[in-house]
């Protein structure tokens, strides 16, 4: 059996412009995290951006430090937090059941991870995911969901971070419409919740719902739909990213000078180049950030 390749940051690319890719059937089983666990895994999950696909596997390695940046934790307390998480990855499956049209009900489970390995004293943690999770994560052409980490790396409900891949699932129609029993197994609402529609509302779709507002920048509108009687059987949200305001007209192709870095190069690219190929508005990091990842796509530009 091949060696599994270690996956380590990318040199050219923060971690947080990297893309989390997963299937849709991922995307819409109860995935069985924390949001700490949702945090170790999202991590591991860009990582496979910046790097060769292969059907062999992959070890991840993941740092107190690039944790402490890419979610804004205490430093101090970083590495500790990943420690934990893992150890309940260890024990953590993923859910996905399909009903078929005679009413039987298939049930699939998968774990999350084979092994992690710990490095004390030394700030770090090798992660490798199981060989069943493994295809829901890489090598994928279709039928799965994208987004940059930057996207979900600033919330802190778990609960909003379901919601908001469930949204990217259709971010090319900006509707999702979900059958609420497949919501609620999605977003795994406690039993309560799943009773008492209230309590739906109140504990899990306002809070995730505004929270994506006021982190993300979306402007989300939902219904309930019902179906016959009073039973409310679907959820409809209507959703956008909310625009930008445009940079002014008399702003230049280039970056402005203002607070040019020091450097000769960023992320690999240098200064000389970024000026010359940046996108209107774009800072020299996000240009930098930009170019390199097309280099490495073999893009131009």
């Amino acid at each position: 059996m091949a060696k599994k390749a270690i996956v380590k940051s990318s040199r050219s690319t923060p971690l947080n412009e990297l893309n989390v890719n997963m299937s849709n059937a991922l995307i819409r089983a109860a995935q069985g995290l924390t949001l700490a666990e949702k945090r170790v895994v999202s991590v591991c999950v860009a990582k496979l951006d910046s790097v060769r696909k292969s059907s062999e596997g992959y070890v991840f390695k993941l740092t107190a430090e690039e944790f402490s940046e890419t979610f804004d934790v205490d430093t101090n307390t970083a590495y500790e937090q990943m420690v934990f998480a893992s150890d309940n990855l260890m024990k953590r499956i993923a859910r996905k059941i399909e009903k078929s049209k005679s009413g039987s009900i298939t049930e699939y489970k998968w774990n999350w991870m084979d092994a992690v390995i710990y490095h004390h004293g030394e700030g770090w943690i090798e992660l490798e995911f199981s060989r069943r999770m493994t295809p829901h994560l890489s090598l994928l052409r279709q039928q799965f969901t994208s987004y940059k980490l930057k996207q979900a790396s600033c919330l802190r409900s778990i609960y909003s971070w379901r919601l908001f891949e469930l949204l990217m699932q259709f971010k090319t129609t900006g509707v999702l419409h979900i059958d609420i029993d497949e919501f609620c197994h999605a977003m795994e609402a406690p039993d309560s919740a799943i009773k008492n529609f209230a309590q739906l509302r109140k504990r899990i779709i306002e809070p995730a719902v505004a929270e994506l507002k006021a982190k993300d920048g979306m402007d989300i509108e939902w219904t309930p739909k019902k179906q016959g009687g009073r039973k409310i059987t679907a959820l409809e949200f209507v959703f956008q990213k909310q625009p930008r305001p445009a940079p002014p007209a008399t702003d230049a192709l280039k970056p402005k000078k203002v607070g040019k870095p020091g450097g000769k190069t960023i992320y690999g690219v240098t200064i000389a180049d970024i000026e010359k190929l940046a996108l209107p508005g774009e800072s020299y990091e996000t240009a930098a950030a930009r170019i390199a990842k097309n280099r490495e796509l073999g893009l131009s530009g």
